[in-house]
Order: C-alpha cells, then structure tokens, then sequence
C-alpha cells in the first residue's frame, strides 16, 4: 500500500515537474491585480501608474472622440499586460453602452503596446499584472 502511495505521489511530481517546463498559459500564469490605485506592492503601483500615464499622454483621445459623443457610462476596463509589456487580454467589468466606443478603447490600448518590461522585481513576482481603471472621457482620456 506504501509502495502505491509512493508511486503516485512520484507520478504527481513528474507531471508538475513536465508542467513547469512547458510555456506559462492564462491560467498557470502568476498574477497580480491593481484593482485601485493602492497596494502593499510598491512596485507594482508604480508599473500601473506609468501605464496611465502612456495611455494618458500618448495622443489616443482622437481615436474615441467620435464614439465618445454618444450617451455613454464611464466603463471600468481591466486590461492584463504580460511581463514583457505585451497585452494579454482587455476586458470590460462595466461596458460603455456603446459597442464603437469599447472597440475604440480596445484599440487605444493596443496602439500603445508594448508597454515597459517589468521591472526585476516585479518580475520575479508576477508574470501577468492586471490594471483595473474607469475609463473617463472629456477634453482627453482619464483613467481613474
């Protein structure tokens, strides 16, 4: 009985041991979250920071000026960016209301990339960080 137990546990270990090798997936992937503007990670609120400020300063807003006349909701958009500054995903918690304004911000955020490599230390600790802000449009994109 011994003996069995023993073979599973090594059959368990070889499998992470395989897994660990293998490019990380979505799912795998060690992931930070910056859901607000504060953290215990100063690192990470910093890395979150800069990338307002590329979305902010870069000339972005005549992308959605257009959609953004519409009746819209400020949408909260959660967009993860990946250790070499690449975009994983963008995903919306609270849409805008306005399926050319969420392609618009889509867009923004994907004209932007690539965003700064994570710093070491960062990226000893995350692979994948996750940026959560409200979208605010008036004379410019504010992200909140």
């Amino acid at each position: 009985m011994l003996r069995a137990i023993g073979k599973q546990l090594d059959a368990e270990a070889a499998k992470r041991e395989a897994a660990s090798r293998l490019p990380y997936s979505v799912s795998s992937a060690r992931r930070g979250r910056l859901f607000g503007r504060t953290d215990p990670n100063a690192e990470l609120v910093l890395y979150a920071e800069a990338f307002v400020r590329k979305i902010q300063m870069n000339m972005t807003f005549d992308m959605v000026r257009e959609a953004a006349k519409q009746p819209h909701t400020n949408p909260m958009v959660t967009v993860a960016v990946r250790n070499d500054g690449s975009v994983e995903s963008v995903t919306f918690v609270v849409s805008s209301g306005v399926p050319a304004l969420d392609e618009a911000i889509r867009r923004v955020v994907q004209s932007q990339e690539h965003y700064a490599a994570f710093s070491p230390a960062l990226a000893r600790e995350y692979d994948v960080v996750e940026i959560r802000r409200t979208w605010h449009f008036d004379m410019a994109i504010r992200l909140y």
